[in-house]
C-alpha cells in the first residue's frame, strides 16, 4: 500500500515541479495549481526528500533547476505523456470506442457473412479488435456459457441467452446439373430416401435438423460422407458422387451444380439464425453496436437469401431480450 500511495504523489508533485521549472518561479506556478507557495515549497520539498537529490538552485527570489533536475524533468514529461495516454485510453474504454470483442460462429458463416461485414466494421470501429471463434452450431453455446465469446452467431436458440434474429437458415440439397432432381425447384425429403447422400458432421446444428426431418418421415439415410466442411460435400456432389445436403449459408457455386430447398410435407426444414450473449455476463457498449450493427446488415442482405426465396417460409420466432 505505502509504494502505491508514493507512485500516486509522485506523479501530482512531479507535475508541480513541471509547472515551477515552465513557469519559471513559485509564484506563478502557485496561482495556476491555485495553491499556496508554503504548500507548493512543502511539495517540492518532500519531491526532493524522497527523490534524494536537489531539484531547484534558489537564488534570492530566483529558480533555477539543477542537473539533476534538468535530467528528471524530461524525464517527467515522459511519464505525464504516458498517463495521459492511460486516462484517454480508459476514458475510451468506458464509451465503448475500443476494446476487443470475441464473437463466436461457424465456418459458413465466417466466410460467407462475417468476412464481408468486418470491413465496414473495422472501418467504423477502428479501435474495436474482434476476434473470431469457429465452431460447429451445437459447441456454440457452451462456448458463450462458459465466456470463451461474448457474442454467438447460431441458429441453436439456447433458452437462457438473449438474442435476437439475423436471417431464416434453410436445410437445402446441392446436386450435380444431370442428376434426374437437379430441375426441382424443392424437394421432399422422402425423394431422397434412396439417394446416396454427403452429410455434415453431427455437430453442425443443420445435422440436426436434417436427421430430426429423416426420422420424422421414416427415412433412414444413405450417408457416404459426413465432412467438416460444406465445401468439401458441395464439390463431391459437383461430380455426381451424391447429394449434399448443406444449411443456405453455406456458399454454392451455381455455376458447377444445383441447389434445391428442402421441405417435409411442404414446410420448409430450418431455423432462424440468432446472435446470441449471456444476460449473466457484462456485455460492452462496442458489443452492443456490433449486435445492432449486424442486425441492420442481415435485415439488407444475408447468405442464401437467393435460393431460399423458392422455399415456404419458415415461422419467426420472438427475440428473447435485448
Amino acid at each position: 500500500m505505502q509504494n502505491s500511495y508514493q507512485d500516486d504523489m509522485n506523479l501530482r508533485y512531479l507535475r508541480t515541479f513541471a509547472a515551477i521549472a515552465d513557469l519559471g518561479g513559485f509564484a506563478r506556478a502557485a496561482a495556476l495549481l491555485n495553491l499556496s507557495q508554503p504548500a507548493l515549497s512543502r511539495q517540492i520539498n518532500a519531491l526532493e526528500t524522497e527523490l534524494g537529490v536537489p531539484l531547484f538552485d534558489r537564488v534570492g527570489r530566483r529558480v533555477q533547476l539543477t542537473s539533476q533536475g534538468e535530467d528528471l524533468l524530461r524525464r517527467s514529461r515522459r511519464l505525464f505523456a504516458e498517463a495521459d495516454a492511460l486516462g484517454e485510453r480508459a476514458r475510451s474504454l468506458k464509451s465503448g470506442e475500443i476494446g476487443i470483442l470475441r464473437v463466436g460462429a461457424t465456418p459458413q458463416v465466417i466466410e460467407n457473412l462475417l468476412a464481408e461485414f468486418l470491413i465496414q466494421y473495422r472501418r467504423r470501429h477502428p479501435g474495436v479488435e474482434v476476434h473470431l471463434v469457429e465452431d460447429g452450431g451445437v459447441r456454440l453455446h457452451g462456448r458463450l456459457e462458459r465466456g470463451d465469446v461474448h457474442l454467438a452467431m447460431t441458429p441453436m436458440s439456447g433458452t437462457r441467452f438473449h438474442a435476437r434474429l439475423l436471417y431464416p437458415m434453410h436445410l437445402i440439397a446441392v446436386l450435380s446439373p444431370t442428376h434426374r432432381l437437379s430441375r426441382r425447384r424443392v424437394l421432399e425429403i422422402a425423394e431422397l430416401g434412396e439417394e446416396p447422400l454427403l452429410l455434415l458432421r453431427r455437430d453442425f446444428g443443420s445435422r440436426e435438423w436434417f436427421d430430426a426431418a429423416c426420422q420424422d418421415a421414416n427415412i433412414s439415410p444413405r450417408t457416404l460422407l459426413e465432412s467438416g466442411a460444406p465445401h468439401t460435400v458441395v464439390a463431391l456432389a459437383a461430380t455426381g458422387y451424391g447429394v449434399a445436403i448443406i444449411p443456405s449459408n453455406a456458399q454454392v457455386p451455381a455455376r458447377v451444380v444445383r441447389a434445391a430447398p428442402l421441405v417435409h410435407r411442404g414446410a420448409s426444414i430450418g431455423r432462424w439464425a440468432h446472435i446470441e450473449w449471456d444476460p449473466q455476463r457484462f456485455l460492452a457498449p462496442y458489443a452492443e453496436h456490433f449486435v445492432d450493427e449486424i442486425v441492420a446488415h442481415c435485415r439488407r442482405d444475408y447468405p442464401g437469401r437467393a435460393l431460399v426465396r423458392r422455399a415456404p417460409p419458415l415461422p419467426r420466432p420472438q427475440a428473447t431480450g435485448g
